[in-house]
């Protein structure tokens, strides 16, 4: 027969674990995550949502940053009928600031569902967040860490090094015959030509 010691220790080792690894740029030279409690584990409640920001009244976890929103975004637990896994949502609070997510942008009090890999990004802040399953329905636990390298570079979501520039047909710009390049975008001359 199991005691009960041995029954709550057993279902803390199931928790679901968010794992959130940080970089940014200028991490080496400044206090961003002296108030994060990195590399150790601790537990919340599905009812009270993790808020991330830099005003420690407001937020959960606070950053040492002045381009931090002061309520910067939020994760939300939740459960499904189809599934006894807790899943997550995550929430832009920011309203100057944006959000993205796996390259998906939120707006303010815009929210999407966390997939289990997610590279967020807000400011110069790149956070790479893993979901570890876990059977506990009640609670679940949270772990930072600090990364040497962007996440960016190990999931293949780099940053492109240009900006993308929309083709305007303009012949200084582009090899097109002149007849195409005088009827304007690209898209529109394929549609044209199909359709003529």
């Amino acid at each position: 027969m199991m005691n009960l010691s041995a029954t709550l220790e057993t279902e803390e080792d199931l928790l679901t674990c968010l794992q959130i690894k940080f970089y940014h740029p200028q991490q080496s030279s400044k206090g961003l995550y002296e108030l994060l409690p990195l590399r150790n584990r601790s537990r919340h409640s599905v009812d009270d949502p993790i808020k991330l920001g830099r005003d420690a009244q407001a937020c959960t976890f606070t950053l040492v940053d002045i381009r931090v929103s002061r309520k910067q975004l939020a994760l939300h637990a939740y459960r499904t009928p189809q599934s006894p896994d807790l899943l997550f949502t995550i929430q832009s609070l920011s309203q100057k600031g944006r959000l993205s997510v796996n390259g998906c942008a939120l707006g303010h009090l815009e929210r999407m569902d966390l997939p289990d890999k997610a590279l967020v990004r807000f400011g110069g802040y790149e956070m790479l967040i893993i979901r570890e399953a876990g059977e506990a329905k009640g609670s679940f636990e949270v772990e930072f860490e600090v990364l040497e390298a962007p996440p960016s570079r190990e999931t293949c979501m780099c940053v492109p090094t240009s900006t993308a520039v929309m083709d305007t047909g303009s012949r200084a710009f582009n090899s097109y015959p002149a007849e195409l390049t005088a009827l304007g975008p690209l898209e529109t001359d394929e549609t044209l030509m199909y359709h003529s």
